[in-house]
């Protein structure tokens, strides 16, 4: 996969122009979520490339629940894809209605990746 520049990190499938807005924090604050973490200032100027919504780390609960529904079987993207292995990072918009996965530490921003909540039953807020 191919990725765009921007203050020296690496984000996977998106475009400069669908970032969103930086509101100047430095590097070198982390956000903890699943098994490592993410530099704050990425998680602030990452957005959902549809809805423009900014993205928070899943929770515990959270990404527990989607794990067991993508065992389950059923589960998929965006774009119909079965999703297969599970998660052991994501990102969720704010609506709460999207989830895209991290890998290696790198956010997956394609929207025909992410998987929509609406078919996951009792879903963590």
């Amino acid at each position: 996969m191919s990725g765009a520049l921007s203050g020296g990190v690496c984000m996977v499938g998106v475009p400069q122009k669908g970032y969103c807005s930086d509101n100047g924090a430095g590097f070198g604050a982390a956000i903890a979520y699943g098994f490592r973490t993410m530099d704050k200032r990425l998680l602030e100027i990452l957005c959902c490339p549809a809805s423009k919504q900014p993205l928070r780390p899943l929770s515990g609960s959270q990404l527990d629940a989607l794990n067991r529904a993508i065992a389950a079987g059923g589960i998929a993207t965006t774009a119909g894809a079965v999703v297969a292995a599970p998660l052991r990072q994501g990102l969720m918009t704010a609506d709460g209605k999207l989830i895209y996965r991290v890998e290696d530490d790198i956010p997956v921003m394609l929207l025909e990746e992410a998987i929509g909540t609406t078919q996951l039953q009792d879903f963590p807020a």
